[in-house]
């Protein structure tokens, strides 16, 4: 049976919504949302949104920082996720994974059994 290449894509009969915002956005269902998806110091990396989900975000944009500020949501992050609108009417999804990366100084590399004063006097005796 031969099966037509589109049915093997993901779309929104496949991958289904994971937030109805059809009454308007909902800062806060979404903030819930990008916490459930996140673990451990890893974090969704982008929020897809259908096409009346992208019309509803550009309205709250744009009450907080104007209309011409958000004409597009090309290269938009927010809540710290990467915004991609998806062709289809409505559709919600977080995805991808971001690792949140601590830098560490080399001190806190330093192995526990080696302390700044013992440490010291070992190396004075060593040279």
């Amino acid at each position: 049976m031969k099966t037509d290449e589109h049915d093997t894509l993901p779309n929104d009969r496949t991958v289904e919504s994971e937030l109805n915002l059809k009454d308007g956005w909902d800062s806060q269902a979404v903030s819930n949302l990008i916490r459930s998806k996140s673990s451990l110091g890893d974090m969704p990396a982008f929020l897809f949104l259908g096409k009346q989900e992208t019309a509803l975000l550009r309205e709250h944009l744009a009450q907080a920082f104007g209309e011409e500020a958000v004409a597009t949501l090309h290269d938009t992050y927010y809540m710290g996720l990467r915004v991609y609108e998806v062709l289809v009417d409505s559709f919600v999804r977080v995805a991808g994974k971001k690792v949140n990366r601590v830098m560490h100084d080399p001190i806190a590399r330093r192995p526990a059994w080696r302390e700044g004063a013992s440490d010291a006097l070992w190396q004075l005796r060593v040279l």
